[in-house]
């Protein structure tokens, strides 16, 4: 006995251990998303594209070497020659582009962390929607297996009105028919849990066949969110952030194609080591050179205005996707929120058939049992209250999915 209540109590435990409330599927979909990986990735390239662009202000240390030798030799000198020379080169003026190519690389990060938080709003509506999507195949399973249940519970009915002499064998049939639809039904509404559940694993990473039970339902009372302004939702949409950002990149841009073509000076102290030349001795000297370097475009053929255009134009177009984005916002937040509460309302009226059409079926299927309606009133009873339980399921998972993407388009 005692043993029987361990297992029982064991088998409890594994249970609830087993479900999986929403937000720690989130969490578990975050963690496994390669999507939001490759975002991360994005965000950590460009904190090393900053240290690259900040390496622009210091002075740079390089040597350069040769060597050579001649086939014949001449007088008395040796064949050989050398010369290795470390250099320091340190710009003084590089005519804007080391400093804008620095904050350059700091709007990329920018943007880039931007784009990280846009994929994490991604990767969350995906859980979201896998979530619900599977609770909501779930409910129309068990719907499934309660109408079978119903039909065949009145099967028994007519078989036994039947043998006894009461109806006819056309009620008979139209009862097996009706079974028969319903199981087909049946199997469709499993077919279609088993995806769900695919795909409800794979997104997190595990076993597509793993079996869950999920602590979050459909038909549970889910608060309405709260609605967001215009305003508010543009500050807080990064993607909108990252269009901006964008239009500014652009700008720095135009920037670094004039850097180019302006005066650019650097400074360089260097020491050659090499032979005396002619080599007689092969005896070698160190010597010091500083230079001062200056370079000053003067005509390339108009090649600096066509390259201000071309920066100017890409500006210009970062300009209008960032309208565009504006509009598209605006958009998915009226039209969001219209969807919110319209599921919301058919929620309600949904809920409210269902129980007019679950009473409807008990009366027709008592009346039925007592003789005083045909098999065609109940059936007709439980195709109604079927429909009407599918689309109460439907109203539901479509609230619950209009609010996760309400959620998404205003970043909550």
């Amino acid at each position: 006995m005692k043993s029987t209540l361990s297992l029982f109590f064991l088998l409890i435990v594994s249970g609830l251990s087993a479900q999986i409330p929403l937000d720690e599927y989130r969490t578990a979909v975050a963690e496994y998303s390669w999507q939001l990986k490759r975002a991360i990735t994005q965000s950590n390239r460009a904190v090393e594209a900053i240290g690259q662009a900040r390496t622009g202000f210091l002075p740079q240390l390089s040597a350069e070497g040769s060597f050579s030798t001649t086939i014949r030799k001449m007088d008395e000198s040796r064949r050989w020659t050398f010369s290795l020379q470390p250099r320091v080169v340190q710009t003084i003026y590089g005519g804007g582009a080391v400093r804008a190519a620095f904050r350059a690389s700091e709007l990329d990060y920018d943007i880039a962390l931007c784009n990280e938080e846009f994929s994490r709003l991604e990767v969350r509506y995906a859980a979201d929607y896998a979530y619900w999507n599977l609770s909501a195949m779930e409910q129309f399973a068990t719907s499934m297996r309660q109408y079978v249940a119903i039909i065949r519970s009145l099967k028994s009915v007519v078989g036994e009105r039947f043998s006894e002499g009461y109806i006819a064998k056309g009620d008979v049939l139209m009862i097996e028919t009706r079974l028969s639809e319903a199981e087909y039904q049946l199997v469709t509404a499993e077919q279609n849990y088993e995806v769900a559940l695919h795909n409800f694993n794979i997104l997190r990473g595990t076993d597509p066949e793993m079996a869950v039970i999920l602590t979050n339902g459909i038909r549970d009372s889910l608060p309405m969110p709260m609605r967001v302004s215009l305003n508010d939702a543009l500050l807080r949409r990064s993607d909108y952030i990252a269009a901006r950002l964008r239009v500014e990149r652009a700008e720095i841009d135009i920037r670094t194609a004039r850097a180019s073509f302006n005066p650019q000076l650097r400074v360089s102290a260097g020491a050659p080591w090499r032979p005396y030349s002619p080599n007689r001795s092969g005896r070698t000297y160190l010597d010091g050179v500083v230079a001062v370097e200056l370079s000053v475009p003067i005509f390339h053929w108009g090649e600096r205005r066509r390259s201000v255009g071309m920066a100017r134009a890409t500006q210009q177009q970062y300009e209008w996707e960032m309208a565009q984005i504006h509009d598209d916002i605006i958009r998915e937040e009226m039209n969001g929120w219209t969807t919110l509460v319209d599921s919301r309302a058919q929620v309600n009226t949904s809920e409210r058939n269902l129980r007019i059409a679950g009473e409807n079926l008990e009366i027709s299927t008592y009346s039925y049992g007592e003789g005083l309606a045909t098999i065609l009133d109940v059936l007709q009873a439980q195709l109604s209250w079927i429909q009407l339980y599918t689309n109460a399921i439907q109203a539901h998972y479509n609230f619950a999915i209009a609010a996760s993407d309400y959620q998404r388009i205003t970043a909550q």
